[in-house]
């Protein structure tokens, strides 16, 4: 398969759906690139590595294909004194494994089958976010699976790491958090059987610490989760599979505007009875930007997906429902507040103007107070992200944005490197891919995280096209193994 876009723009011959051909084309080559044409000035004190997972299919599908199905690709920039590295690796997953040695693609897509198909099985693919923990890099998966260790370096799979995860699940969802303080992972797992949900930490050696189930009324699709200092904040979703559809074994989603979505706040290590709910108004949630303590209030920055409505003001529940679906975003930075004392409640929309989505911010702050927040601007019908913003959490403030060309550009989701020595939360940069389908150029660009608005210090050219995709992070020297 060739690399470049336009003899790729129809890689495997059929039609299997828009997330598969132009932009979306898979690529077929693991590369290591260094040396690269640059424009501008890599800065000296910028160290450390960017991670980015996206779904990269290696074989034609069975039959449609959905982005959450293609094989995990991690996709890594090396800063290190002022030179550049770039390699992509697949991850080397069990089921990718039994890909290449059959030779053709044998699971089947989130279109036509559940995860839990024994007929049609779906892949764990691994292949939707990426996160440092205890000196490697972790991928997992937005249905839950198996995580997987990688070197945040070669990009190499280390291994599956099934020690990980407990339960009835058995497995981790997408959006793992980690505390850069403690070393420890938090994270949730959900599934279509009682009690629909459990919570676990794993500490900074990688041994499972902490398991217990989450009770929730019923079946539910949530995606992310939030911690603090003393708290892990889980999500209950008004979302969740058709039971017809269900029992058919095909994946269909049911958005339901009489329930509230709520937010379960459980101390780090509490047992399944220690947690508090708190209801707010009804909408779906992709991503947390981050989270922290109040004094008694547990304080939520997130990006609020907002429901579809009809002509009356109601929520369009099926509308709601096929956006979520097929990726379309109309989102908006949100504050929640929870009273762990008094239970109050409070939720506020921070900026109604920008439709931002996939956040990044010093990940030194997880669970910590933080201010600054740098996200995309969200293309509002398919999964293109045309600019980066710089927001204040505080004020909902755009600070600064940019984009080579709103109507062109597909950026990757930001993700800010502390400049080496700093002591303030946003002294350093901001590192993203940037692919322009008029210009056909693909770059890495490295901002001043103080200043967005003059655009990038730092052009990496690559020979070729990322393709789009989820989620990344960056790895600071301290956080990696083999520095």
């Amino acid at each position: 398969m060739s690399t470049n876009l336009k003899e790729d723009n129809a890689p495997f011959g059929h039609n299997h759906g828009p997330h598969i051909t132009g932009e979306y084309a898979p690529i077929s080559d693991e590369l290591v690139l260094s040396n690269l044409p640059i424009e501008g000035k890599i800065p000296t004190d910028l160290n450390g590595v960017y991670l980015r997972n996206g779904p990269n299919p290696m074989f034609e599908p069975k039959t449609s294909y959905h982005l959450f199905d293609g094989d995990g690709m991690i996709h890594g920039g090396m800063f290190r004194n002022g030179k550049f590295t770039y390699r992509n690796k697949y991850i080397r997953t069990d089921d990718w494994q039994k890909k290449k040695e059959a030779g053709e693609e044998i699971y089947w897509s989130v279109t036509n089958s559940v995860k839990d198909s024994k007929d049609k099985p779906m892949a764990d693919a691994a292949n939707t976010d990426v996160i440092g923990h205890g000196g490697n890099a972790v991928a997992t998966w937005y249905l839950a699976g198996i995580p997987h260790i990688i070197d945040p370096i070669t990009l190499e799979t280390i291994k599956a790491a099934p020690e990980y995860v407990s339960g009835l699940g058995n497995a981790m969802s997408a959006h793992c958090k980690v505390d850069e303080f403690t070393g420890d992972l938090l994270y949730f797992d959900y599934y279509t059987e009682k009690p629909h949900m459990s919570y676990g930490v794993v500490n900074s050696e990688g041994k499972l610490v902490h398991h217990v189930p989450i009770e929730l009324p019923g079946d539910r699709l949530m995606h992310d989760m939030a911690i603090t200092e003393n708290y892990s904040i889980l999500h209950d979703v008004p979302l969740y599979h058709s039971e017809e559809a269900l029992e058919a074994g095909r994946h269909k989603i049911v958005f339901n505007a009489s329930l509230p979505i709520r937010f379960g706040v459980i101390p780090r290590f509490g047992d399944s009875n220690s947690i508090k709910w708190f209801n707010f108004s009804p909408c779906f949630m992709y991503h947390v930007v981050n989270a922290w303590e109040e004094g008694d209030v547990v304080v939520m920055i997130a990006c609020r997906y907002m429901p579809a409505k009809n002509e009356d003001g109601s929520i369009d529940e099926e509308r709601t429902a096929k956006m979520i679906g097929s990726l379309e975003m109309d989102s908006r930075l949100w504050s929640y507040r929870m009273n762990l004392k008094t239970g109050e409640t409070k939720e506020e929309c921070l900026n109604e103007t920008y439709n931002v989505e996939f956040p990044g911010y010093n990940s030194l702050f997880t669970g910590r107070k933080s201010k600054w927040a740098y996200l995309v601007d969200h293309h509002p019908k398919v999964l293109r992200w045309t600019g980066i913003r710089k927001m204040n959490t505080d004020t909902g403030e755009s600070m600064g944005e940019w984009s080579d060309d709103y109507d062109h550009c597909w950026y990757s989701e930001p993700w800010f490197a502390p400049r080496e020595n700093s002591t303030i939360e946003d002294d350093g940069y901001v590192v993203v891919f940037c692919w322009n389908d008029k210009t056909e150029v693909q770059e890495v660009q490295v901002f001043d995280a103080q200043n967005i608005s003059t655009g990038p210090v730092s052009r990496i050219k690559l020979p070729r096209r990322i393709p789009p995709g989820f989620h990344g992070c960056w790895m600071k020297p301290n956080q990696i193994k083999n520095w």
